[in-house]
Protein backbone atom coordinates (compact mmCIF):
# COMPACT_ATOMS: atom_id res chain seq x y z
CA UNK A 1 0.00 0.00 0.00
CA UNK A 2 1.18 3.55 -0.99
CA UNK A 3 2.17 5.71 1.43
CA UNK A 4 -0.94 8.73 2.34
CA UNK A 5 -0.33 11.48 0.40
CA UNK A 6 -0.35 15.06 2.43
CA UNK A 7 -3.77 16.09 1.60
CA UNK A 8 -4.99 12.61 3.03
CA UNK A 9 -2.99 13.08 6.36
CA UNK A 10 -4.13 16.16 6.15
CA UNK A 11 -7.77 15.59 5.71
CA UNK A 12 -7.13 12.73 8.73
CA UNK A 13 -5.64 15.23 11.11
CA UNK A 14 -9.02 17.35 10.24
CA UNK A 15 -11.49 14.38 11.08
CA UNK A 16 -9.64 13.48 14.29
CA UNK A 17 -9.82 16.82 15.60
CA UNK A 18 -14.17 17.06 14.55
CA UNK A 19 -14.11 13.64 16.50
CA UNK A 20 -12.00 14.87 19.87
CA UNK A 21 -14.26 18.07 19.84
CA UNK A 22 -17.78 16.17 19.39
CA UNK A 23 -16.82 13.25 21.89
CA UNK A 24 -18.18 14.53 24.38
CA UNK A 25 -21.39 15.47 23.05
CA UNK A 26 -21.42 11.88 21.43
CA UNK A 27 -21.05 10.45 24.90
CA UNK A 28 -23.79 12.66 26.56
CA UNK A 29 -26.08 11.49 23.42
CA UNK A 30 -25.46 7.94 24.30
CA UNK A 31 -25.95 8.56 28.10
CA UNK A 32 -29.27 10.32 27.82
CA UNK A 33 -30.17 7.24 25.38
CA UNK A 34 -29.40 4.73 28.24
CA UNK A 35 -31.40 6.50 30.39
CA UNK A 36 -33.94 7.02 28.18
CA UNK A 37 -34.65 3.83 27.26
CA UNK A 38 -34.30 2.29 31.27
CA UNK A 39 -37.39 4.40 31.81
CA UNK A 40 -39.43 4.12 28.83
CA UNK A 41 -38.62 -0.20 29.51
CA UNK A 42 -39.94 -0.49 32.99
CA UNK A 43 -41.57 -4.41 32.56
CA UNK A 44 -41.17 -6.90 35.31
CA UNK A 45 -38.87 -8.96 32.68
CA UNK A 46 -35.86 -10.50 33.76
CA UNK A 47 -32.53 -8.92 31.23
CA UNK A 48 -31.77 -11.24 29.10
CA UNK A 49 -27.84 -12.50 29.41
CA UNK A 50 -25.63 -10.45 26.91
CA UNK A 51 -23.50 -13.39 26.46
CA UNK A 52 -24.39 -16.96 25.70
CA UNK A 53 -23.15 -19.54 28.03
CA UNK A 54 -20.43 -21.68 27.16
CA UNK A 55 -21.40 -24.83 25.46
CA UNK A 56 -25.17 -23.47 24.77
CA UNK A 57 -26.41 -24.38 21.50
CA UNK A 58 -27.59 -22.00 19.23
CA UNK A 59 -30.84 -22.59 18.32
CA UNK A 60 -32.47 -20.77 15.05
CA UNK A 61 -36.11 -19.96 14.74
CA UNK A 62 -37.99 -22.51 12.20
Amino acid sequence: MAPPTVSQLAAAHRLEQVLRIAAPALDLLLLVGDRVSRVVDRSDDEPLPAIRPLGAARTLPR
